[in-house]
């Protein structure tokens, strides 16, 4: 028995396309000479769909998508991951379901039975959980199909839910274990996805095949890392990240096991492949192909520079210098030089007249009152508008360069630097921001080494430092990282040893601002907790304040 795993990159609702890959990925599979191959969940529609899954029309082009792949299963065995009808007027209209299709037809369905809903995940929205777990037989083996989230309950230990479905397929006594998921990519997440297979194996001691998607849709990111593990637990072999593969394995070999083949999890480098797929597959899933974004000359724009020109290509990179009388000479060049390094386009437009006329227009109403934030943001709102105008004119989707950081505390200008079509960075903290700009200069220097070293400053009025109204980014990011990923109040990060008034000031920040956080762009997600659908706060509630 030879089974080949499809990693493949998957666009939500493009039905065609995604039949065409997998019809590719089957025949592909065949040549390498498996009996099996397997696709991942709800691979027909792509992941998430969302609330396309509550359109008939959409799911019966899954269904059609389905019965093609079925008449194209002769001589080779397909399994998929597809929405089914559940035919029971009580519960939910679909199941999330495991599709074996052999010999022109459909031999085996098995629903998922445990629905993820927390954090970026919404399934019981949308499926009813399954109640019944039956093996697949084909070609003398019995055949144990699961779905994602159904081998994250090992021994029925995880307190979300009350039933281990391998439990119940053991029971049966499988030859082996396919695994079909959609499961998002953080910088922890490949490690924690091994350790959950090796779980199940420890605990079954049956060969594991695991396939998972590839590729971004919209703040999601897939990493792929699709996987084997033999029965004694240990990983035969782990797919790269942030490509396509098809590969074929032996199931005797799998079975006799071979030194592990795994990918190297450096944290830098992760984060940097996934921020560039995530932009390449936002630009080209759309249909766009340019963006354009302003370069300050700091750490920020800098970093989302490097990404968009890997991402894209440097000929599809613009840059707007939009300097202020604020703005430092050094900040200037700074920014020259790294588009000149990047080999991306530029232009420098001087915003100080601008910024008069705004002034000069606005003096009835503000005399009387002295220079403070309207002044300040003033000036953003002018970088926005001439970023939009460009963005207007040549077609260029506008990049947010705002950090994690900023976004948690609200240090950012709504329409001035908060705009854009998609945050890049803003699921950094500001201390990894630069982290990251220093891995980007391992190899040389990209990021002029002035803009890694000098203080952060939005320069929006003389002698301006971000630590005048922030906390050092050392101490505030561990704060906001207690807060923010590990769910943590105001009494437990004092209790180890924050400053009890920095951290209730820190905290009423975060609350106070989740309006800003409301109105600015889908953030690429590379963390456990990413602003956006996964952290969902109400607007005007009253906790910390």
């Amino acid at each position: 028995m030879k089974i080949a795993i499809a990693q493949l990159n998957y666009h939500i609702g493009h039905f065609e396309q995604n039949l065409a890959k997998m019809l590719r990925a089957t025949e592909e599979a065949k040549a390498q000479g498996a009996d099996i191959v397997v696709f991942g969940e709800l691979a027909s529609t792509g992941y998430p769909a969302r609330d396309f899954l509550e359109f008939d029309d959409f799911i019966a082009k899954s269904d059609a998508l389905v019965q093609e792949l079925a008449e194209a299963a002769q001589g080779i065995a397909i399994v998929l991951g597809a929405p089914s009808r559940n035919p029971v007027p009580e519960g939910k209209d679909l199941y999330n379901s495991a599709y074996f299709l052999a010999d022109g037809k459909i031999l085996h369905r098995q629903h998922k039975a445990l629905l993820p809903t927390y954090d970026i995940f919404d399934e019981y929205r949308y499926f009813e959980p399954a109640t019944e777990f039956k093996l697949v037989e084909y070609k003398g083996y019995k055949i144990a199909l699961s779905i994602c989230e159904d081998i994250w309950n090992v021994g029925n230990e995880n307190p979300l839910y009350t039933i281990c479905p391998l439990d119940e397929q053991f029971k049966q006594s499988p030859d082996f274990i396919l695994n079909l998921s959609a499961s998002p990519f953080s910088f922890s997440q490949a490690q924690e996805r091994l350790a959950i297979i090796k779980e199940n194996v420890q605990r079954y001691k049956l060969p594991f095949f695991y396939v998972n998607h590839v590729g971004a849709q919209t703040e999601i990111i897939f990493d792929g890392g699709s996987a084997v593990f033999s029965p004694n637990a240990e990983l035969f072999e782990e797919l790269p990240y942030f490509e396509e593969c098809i590969k074929t394995f032996d199931l005797k070999s799998v079975r006799l096991g071979q030194t592990p083949k795994a990918q190297t999890k450096e944290k830098m480098q992760l984060i940097e492949d996934a921020l560039i797929l995530g932009i390449r597959d936002y630009f080209g899933k759309l249909g766009l192909k340019k963006a354009i974004f302003g370069l300050s000359g700091g750490i920020d724009s800098a970093v989302v520079a490097v990404l968009a020109a890997k991402a894209l290509g440097p000929q599809n990179v613009r840059c707007l210098l939009m300097p202020s009388q604020f703005s430092s000479q050094h900040s200037i060049q700074d920014a020259r030089q790294l588009a000149q390094n990047l080999n991306i386009q530029y232009d420098t437009i001087f915003i100080e007249d601008i910024y008069k006329a705004y002034q000069k227009e606005l003096a009835p109403i503000f005399a009387g009152t002295n220079f403070d934030l309207a002044e300040e943001n003033l000036q953003a709102r002018a970088r926005g508008m001439l970023l939009m105008a460009v963005s207007n004119k040549f077609g260029n989707i506008l990049l947010n360069t705002s950090n994690k950081s900023e976004a948690a505390v609200g240090y950012g200008t709504l329409y001035g630097d908060m705009a854009g079509g998609l945050s890049i960075i803003g699921d950094l903290y500001k201390t990894e921001v630069f982290e990251l700009a220093h891995f980007m200069n391992m190899e040389g220097e990209l990021i002029p080494e002035n803009i890694i070293s000098k203080p952060p400053s939005a320069e929006l009025r003389p002698d301006q430092f971000d630590s005048d109204s922030l906390p050092d980014y050392n101490i505030l990011d561990q704060i906001l990282f207690q807060y923010i990923e590990r769910r943590q109040g105001p009494k437990e990060i004092i209790q180890q040893g924050f400053d009890a008034q920095l951290v209730r000031r820190v905290l009423k920040m975060v609350n106070r601002n989740e309006f800003k956080r409301a109105q600015t762009p889908p953030t690429l997600r590379i963390s456990r907790k990413a602003f956006g659908m996964g952290r969902r706060m109400p607007i005007v509630g009253r906790y910390l304040n």
